[in-house]
């Protein structure tokens, strides 16, 4: 699974390798966590749009709204299928933004939190969906999940899942509004094919509250 991750470069950067207009209120982030905000690119009908969505995606059907904090992630080979998420599947998906996640492996008895990059620590994109709650239903509240596959190789040596990475090509092809195509959008969902950089961090990061930039640095 994942569960917490980090963006944490530049609104100048961000904007320019996603090819979006305008990034407000934007801050870097060391140790998102369900239920938080996190940001996100969706398909308008004349270009990319920023939008921050609440982690944890709750459908539209949903009276409670809660069930968002079990929905943080959508497993690639049920994400077609399952009621939760197979209408945002079809037409709700999403860019999430992110340049780092985390993993946990117990060791010695402890459970050791990992930082897991791009081998370059450059930015990328989750593949992502998500769902609005209209008014009429209550509050109007966006939320947002993560799809997770099999891990690669080097995420292997941490925990056998990790998110879906998408390369820079795949970013229109998912976040087309008129491809319905599930297969072709199957084929995006595989794992990230390139080695990825892993270290450990300091614990501190286990606490959902603790966002400062030491939650990504390595330690001994």
């Amino acid at each position: 699974m994942c569960g917490r991750f980090s963006q944490t470069h530049s609104a100048e950067s961000i904007a320019k390798l996603f090819h979006l207009q305008t990034i407000p209120d934007w801050q870097p982030r060391y140790n998102i966590a369900p239920t938080q905000s996190i940001p996100a690119i969706v398909q308008s009908a004349q270009h990319r749009e920023f939008k921050k969505f609440r982690w944890g995606l709750v459908p539209s059907w949903a009276k409670d709204v809660s069930i968002g904090s079990k929905l943080i992630n959508a497993r690639a080979e049920t994400v077609a299928e399952k009621p939760s998420f197979r209408d945002a599947f079809r037409r709700r998906r999403c860019l999430i933004l992110a340049d780092g996640f985390y993993e946990w492996k117990t060791q010695s008895g402890q459970k050791q939190p990992f930082y897991i990059r791009l081998k370059d620590g450059s930015p990328f994109a989750f593949a992502g969906l998500w769902e609005r709650r209209g008014a009429a239903q209550g509050e109007m509240l966006e939320t947002c999940t993560i799809i997770t596959t099999d891990a690669n190789d080097s995420a292997a040596t941490v925990h056998n899942r990790m998110p879906v990475i998408l390369d820079p090509d795949e970013y229109d092809r998912w976040l087309n509004l008129d491809a319905d195509a599930i297969d072709d959008l199957r084929s995006l969902l595989d794992p990230y094919s390139h080695n990825l950089t892993i270290y450990p961090v300091d614990r501190a990061v286990n606490s959902a509250t603790y966002d400062a930039p030491d939650c990504i640095q390595h330690v001994a």
